[in-house]
């Protein structure tokens, strides 16, 4: 699961790195995406079955596979491996192409992420003639996880590309949250906010979606065969406004540094203009998985070892330095007081931090940003380790997960003629990683449920 492991091992207090490794790959391998589905979906003659629910597709005219994300690879592999040659046709949108996949019956296209491009938006504008195409005998299968929202990109009419793209990365350096971004990108999109959803739903087609979510504030998936109500992502309810896309502009400062014609178009919609808020019984949802579930994979993977674990939150905001500074003083806390829990032990915190960007910057990502602030926070400290980590495998827009760092990080960046407090002020987090050998490379991961933050606190720390 992590490429560059032995190279990670090699550096470092190796001990502790070993332990927090085998962690994550161990939550990695529960999380998989492609395994999920395979449990999920059963092909029985001509029936598709999920939980105590039945389709027969011998009365379905077409099987369309759609959707897009940072997990589609996986998910879309998972579904053409149950369903084989019942796929009459699948696009989907994923942020980069992995050597292993090979599909027949389903298309993979490469978009933009975090920021859109016009392979995404050619791609967008041909899953959406696949829905004003639909009929009532036909069935659509959405694979949707983190990222959708970018990489599946259509702006409305008076819209253009590149205005979406400048919104997007204003609100990305702005450090407002994802629900903020989204809210914004949903109302300026003709397939976000639900809007693919209800282009199928009026044609009369029915809709299964496979979902894995990023939205923090929720509770584990416990059963994915279980259908659920959910909002956000192009084929669910939207639960934001156009009244919160404004909002979001306001509060940030970006009304007037973001193009004319996406203000003017917030500013005048009405009620024509809202998402989607509710389908009818043709639409069903199914959650695969939630932030929380890496949590409380990652907490059974440490119980498995024999360590004992504390589950800090799972809604872990903020700026991602600070919150890596805070995780290293938590770390402090263990060793000083055996608090929340006695050391060795493994602190565990999910969530989705951000980083406010004004000015030129370097290369990072935010979990790159918490690895580095944890790192300076925790320099010259023995015993101490995280990880953190971006679930899908790609931290901002480089080609890390994310970092591992240690009490010696520092030191070893010094070593190499790098200022650790220098870099993470220029915001290039991933020159110092790279540099120090505490870069972590996975590839796709096969899932998207935010950032995984683990803290390995040893006995004699």
């Amino acid at each position: 699961m992590i490429k560059n492991r032995a190279a990670l091992e090699a550096t470092g207090e190796a001990a502790s790195r070993r332990v927090v490794l085998d962690i994550v790959e161990s939550t990695l391998r529960v999380l998989d995406a492609r395994r999920i589905i395979h449990s999920l979906l059963r092909l029985e003659g001509g029936i598709l079955r999920i939980g105590n629910r039945a389709w027969d597709l011998r009365t379905k005219r077409r099987v369309f596979v759609v959707g897009a994300g940072k997990a589609a690879n996986a998910m879309a592999q998972g579904v053409e491996e149950v369903l084989g040659e019942r796929i009459t046709q699948g696009l989907v949108i994923v942020k980069r192409r992995e050597p292993g996949d090979n599909l027949t019956r389903i298309e993979l296209v490469t978009g933009g992420h975090p920021l859109p491009n016009q392979d995404g938006l050619a791609a967008s504008r041909r899953l959406l003639e696949i829905a004003h195409r639909a009929a009532t005998d036909d069935l659509f299968i959405s694979v949707i996880s983190g990222g959708s929202s970018a990489l599946m990109n259509s702006p409305l009419p008076g819209i253009s590309l590149e205005d979406e793209r400048q919104v997007t990365e204003a609100l990305l350096k702005s450090g407002a949250r994802i629900l903020e971004i989204n809210a914004v990108r949903r109302h300026i999109s003709a397939t976000n906010g639900g809007r693919l959803a209800k282009a199928i739903e009026d044609q009369g087609a029915e809709m299964i979606n496979l979902i894995i979510s990023d939205s923090l504030g929720a509770r584990p998936t416990v059963e994915p065969a279980q259908p659920v109500c959910h909002y956000g992502t192009p084929v669910a309810p939207d639960g934001t406004t156009v009244q919160d896309a404004r909002n979001a502009l306001e509060k940030y400062g970006l009304s007037g540094r973001v193009p004319p014609a996406v203000v003017n178009f917030l500013r005048a919609a009405g009620p024509a203009d809202e998402t989607p808020k509710g389908f009818g019984e043709r639409i069903h949802h199914y959650v695969l998985e939630r932030p929380a579930n890496a949590c409380e994979a990652a907490s059974r993977a440490a119980a498995a070892m024999g360590l004992t674990s504390c589950v800090l939150t799972t809604v872990l905001e903020g700026e991602s330095s600070a919150a890596g500074g805070f995780l290293a003083c938590i770390a402090k806390e263990v060793g000083l007081n055996g608090r929340p829990a006695p050391a060795p032990c493994l602190l565990i915190a999910g969530g989705e931090t951000t980083t406010r960007i004004e000015g030129p910057c370097g290369e990072g990502g935010p979990s790159q940003e918490l690895a580095l602030g944890f790192a300076l926070e925790a320099a010259g400290r023995r015993g101490v380790c995280l990880c953190a980590l971006d679930t899908d495998g790609s931290d901002g827009p480089t080609e890390f997960a994310g970092g591992l760092v240690d009490g010696t990080s520092v030191e070893r960046a010094r070593a190499r003629g790098l200022d650790a407090c220098q870099a993470l002020s220029a915001h290039d987090s991933s020159t110092v990683l790279r540099a120090a050998g505490d870069a972590v490379l996975t590839g796709n991961t096969g899932t998207n449920v935010c950032d995984l933050n683990l803290v390995y606190i040893e006995g004699a720390s």
